[in-house]
């Protein structure tokens, strides 16, 4: 139900400029038709655009790259936009006192499914997008903006309207691996928007092709392929699948990518010290905002580290923005978030998006040195000067450690010795999980083996209720758990004790993070000039040590793995079917099922003891589950309210496997 006209413009007092200037809104409406949420009460939602102005000389705002270079407003501040979605009580008195931002991915919403269970969250309408009400009934205020330019033209995406660097040119790189024979591909990556070539007819630019990440270029002669529309590159002989194509080109005006961060900033710092003395319809809130949590998942991750790498968690007038962080699923990564001509949507995969600007040091908290290329520098030494630091949670699947290097965010640079971290920070690797939980039941499509259903995400509701009471009040959270060196429980992969199963083969080939050298200009300006970047040598990357099943014997470890019922990793392989059948399969874990009875392991030669010589039935097995959970439940990795519904979960999961064909 419609409670306030449409198209309001919500502006802040002009007597006390700020960087988030004005509200515009398109629906304020009721969630759930006015539904109560414990004592939080009823939310509304607030749908809107976001309008900043940002004064390029301010210290704050030299972090943005081109910002100098960007048109400005007669006030002499360079203006951009994002899309803003509110799902806040409606009284504010009745929050917590938190507002919890999501940084999108992709321009996607995803906190409600991570906290609340819930599905199709992109537009929360209906019952089933908003869960079981987890966030709301704990009153937390929940914000997302458009920090990302080039997200797909999808219907209620959100995204950011930059400004631009006019009259700039510079080189820009696409790569992309084919899963079938195509014979057109994006200049983006894939669905997203790119940047157009200048000249499409230039014959200096070059398509490259090679079978592996480290492997050598062949270069396709300039005759065998064309740039459609300057938005696409095509050939008639086709690109073949799994196998790695890249174009070079050149393009012009980049987007300010740093507006991004900046949006995020100035919108947290809003709801916590307001921009003006006009009453709008946000600035009631802070007065009773009094903490700001940023999540982010995967890419929103690594866009999460990489705001705390440049600064951004200082506002215009150098107070904290976040006062919390959790960092989901973003292994030792950055990204292209605030560089000339970055591409946002860039990852770094073990065979895709490779060499992007992700993986590059520094990778922990801490300062270290890299002797081999003359740097220290460490994620937080920006903010830790400045005072600025907030709390952080690093949660990791087990892929992440095989594709993301994950380890590197714990270890020196050497590989040889467990990093510090600071008291501000704990780690926390998900045990024999991938990097999201597979659908239930899981289904292998592209894969050698099925993927990995563990459903660890549970625990990210008791992270996040440890996270407000560690800020709130101060209350240690759960010790960090992740394999450390000093326990042998973190390995190079040939160290790896892994069970030798009929008809498994086990991931060699891990994704590694690279010294790389994208130009002199890049460290210090953001301006990439050497594209594909010179490659140094590879940082040591490690993995999480097994045991006798190959479940790993670290990190928080749920049900699943505690009393499995196969094994469960953090990588999985491709099939030939879509090229590089030995190269890991992106973002994907394995689950490798037990056999159900000791004959019928015998006649497979599994060294893994079978379900029937582990447990005397479903009965006995899901009290083993409950007390597995109830075991992390006291430690403070899993709420009490979750057993039972995980316990029910894994009673599928023995009701599937018993029906499992061999």
């Amino acid at each position: 139900m419609l409670r306030r006209p449409a198209a309001l413009v919500l502006c802040l007092a002009a007597a006390a400029p700020a960087a988030l200037v004005r509200i515009e809104v398109a629906e304020r409406s009721d969630v759930r038709a006015g539904k109560s949420f414990g004592s939080a009460g009823p939310y509304e939602r607030i749908v809107g655009r976001a309008y900043f102005a940002v004064d390029p000389k301010l210290p704050a705002n030299q972090i943005i790259c081109d910002v100098d270079k960007a048109p400005r407003n007669e006030s002499g501040l360079v203006e951009f936009s994002a899309d803003l979605y509110v799902l806040k009580p409606r009284d504010p008195a009745r929050g917590n006192g938190a507002a919890l931002l999501e940084i999108s991915n992709r321009g996607n919403k995803g906190m409600l499914g991570m906290f609340n269970r819930a599905t199709g969250t992109r537009l929360p309408v209906g019952p089933e997008h908003f869960g079981d009400g987890f966030l709301l009934e704990r009153g937390y205020m929940l914000v997302w903006i458009g920090w990302q330019f080039d997200v797909p033209r999808t219907p209620d995406a959100l995204r950011l309207y930059p400004a631009v660097a006019p009259g700039i040119s510079g080189v820009v790189r696409a790569e992309f691996v084919p899963d079938r024979k195509i014979h057109s591909h994006s200049l983006a990556d894939r669905d997203h928007v790119p940047y157009p070539a200048i000249n499409a007819d230039d014959p200096a630019l070059s398509l490259t092709v090679r079978d592996r990440t480290d492997g050598p270029r062949r270069t396709i002669p300039r005759g065998q392929w064309r740039i459609v529309e300057g938005t696409h590159v095509a050939m008639e002989a086709g690109f073949e699948p799994g196998k790695i194509y890249e174009v070079v080109y050149r393009a012009q005006d980049p987007a300010l990518v740093g507006l991004g961060p900046t949006a995020v900033r100035d919108t947290i710092s809003f709801l916590k010290y307001g921009g003006g003395s006009a009453t709008t319809i946000l600035s009631d809130h802070r007065r009773y905002i009094k903490r700001a949590y940023g999540f982010g998942v995967s890419q929103s991750g690594r866009f999460l580290r990489t705001f705390l790498y440049y600064g951004f968690n200082g506002d215009e007038k150098a107070r904290k923005v976040f006062d919390g962080l959790l960092v989901h699923v973003a292994g030792a990564g950055r990204g292209s978030f605030n560089h000339r001509f970055a591409q946002p949507s860039r990852d770094g995969h073990p065979f895709l998006n490779t060499f992007y600007p992700t993986d590059i040091f520094p990778f922990t908290d801490v300062e270290q040195a890299d002797p081999e290329a003359g740097l220290t520098d460490g994620l937080l030494a920006r903010t830790e000067k400045a005072g600025l630091a907030p709390k952080i949670f690093y949660t990791n699947s087990s892929y992440e450690y095989w594709g993301r290097s994950a380890s590197l965010i714990h270890t020196t640079v050497d590989g040889e010795k467990d990093a510090a971290l600071p008291a501000t920070t704990r780690i926390y690797l998900f045990a024999g999980s991938q990097h999201g939980p597979a659908s239930f039941p899981p289904a292998r499509g592209q894969m050698r083996n099925l993927p990995n259903s563990n459903p660890f995400t549970w625990s990210m509701r008791a992270l996040l209720e440890a996270m407000d009471r560690w800020v709130k009040d101060g209350q240690e959270p759960p010790p960090s758990q992740y394999p450390k060196l000093a326990d042998a429980q973190l390995v190079a992969v040939p160290a790896l004790r892994f069970p030798k199963i009929p008809g498994v083969d086990v991931a060699a080939r891990i994704q590694k993070a690279y010294r790389v050298d994208y130009g002199p200009d890049f460290r210090t300006l953001g301006v990439v000039t050497i594209e594909p970047p010179k490659v140094g040598k590879p940082f040591p990357t490690l993995v999480p040590q097994v045991d006798a099943d190959g479940n790993e014997t670290s990190g928080i470890r749920l049900p699943e793995v505690v009393v499995p019922l196969g094994t469960f990793t953090g990588w999985n392989l491709r099939t030939a079917e879509i090229g590089a059948p030995d190269e890991l399969y992106s973002m994907a874990g394995s689950f490798i099922p037990f056999a159900r009875t000791k004959s019928e392991r015998l006649q497979r030669k599994d060294p893994r003891p079978s379900i029937e010589e582990r447990c005397r039935g479903r009965e006995d097995y899901l009290a083993k589950v409950e007390a597995a959970a109830r075991g992390l439940a006291a430690s403070g990795y899993l709420l009490e309210q979750d057993v039972a519904a995980l316990v029910r979960r894994v009673g599928e999961e023995w009701d599937w496997v018993a029906k499992l064909k061999e």
